[in-house]
């Protein structure tokens, strides 16, 4: 797909350049995995806003110990399936402690880390105001990977892929060190800085590999 707009940030302007240094056209993997109807029904229950998650579901209740029970006042909610709008696994997760399953992301958040799997039973990993888990892509960018990296296979894979892989700012830090370290150029301290013109979404970097 096209880009609908121009880069606001110097992250998005960093993320879309081409090998060739010239800022890329079109999007690949910005796509989700379809969740099956009785998971979409659940996710289109979850409050828009930040810290909502299957907590926030009618017949949840949350002890003083920060641990959920059922709330034998309310009545248990049915989906259309006939299945129960809160699972039970939801509530046994993590001994009852864990606000990760049906979590949405906030903007201003630190996200979780990229796994291999888009299901949100147990994971924070729905989007913030769409109804939908992240993207490939949305995924791919968080672990660094430029916009031209272009995945394939079935969409699960593609997903296991990206969760799978070591983020492509470490990747290429502990690539450059191990070079360094094999030139005999690392020097006998432990830390090193890299390069001003080391691949980075800071401002004079992305102009520096945009010139």
């Amino acid at each position: 797909m096209p880009y609908t707009d121009e880069p606001k940030s110097d992250f998005q302007h960093f993320i879309r350049l081409g090998r060739d240094g010239v800022l890329g056209s079109v999007l690949y993997d910005h796509r989700p995995l379809q969740l099956n109807e009785d998971d979409y029904q659940r996710v289109c229950q979850i409050p828009k806003r930040k810290g909502a998650n299957f907590r926030d579901l009618p017949g949840v209740r949350v002890r003083p110990d920060n641990k959920v029970e059922w709330d034998p006042d309310v009545e248990r909610v049915k989906l259309p399936s006939g299945k129960p709008l809160v699972p039970d696994y939801a509530m046994s997760f993590v001994g009852g402690s864990s606000s990760k399953p049906f979590g949405r992301l906030w903007w201003d958040e630190t996200v979780p880390t990229v796994v291999t799997r888009a299901e949100p039973h147990n994971q924070t990993i729905i989007h913030p105001l769409q109804n939908r888990v992240l993207t490939i892509r949305e995924n791919a960018r968080l672990q660094g990977f430029p916009d031209y990296y272009k995945l394939i296979g079935p969409i699960k894979e593609r997903y296991m892929q990206v969760g799978n892989a070591v983020a492509v700012p470490v990747a290429r830090a502990l690539g450059y060190s191990l070079a360094m370290s094999m030139k005999g150029l690392s020097g006998e301290t432990p830390l090193f800085s890299l390069p001003k013109n080391f691949p980075s979404h800071e401002d004079q970097n992305c102009n520096e590999v945009s010139q």
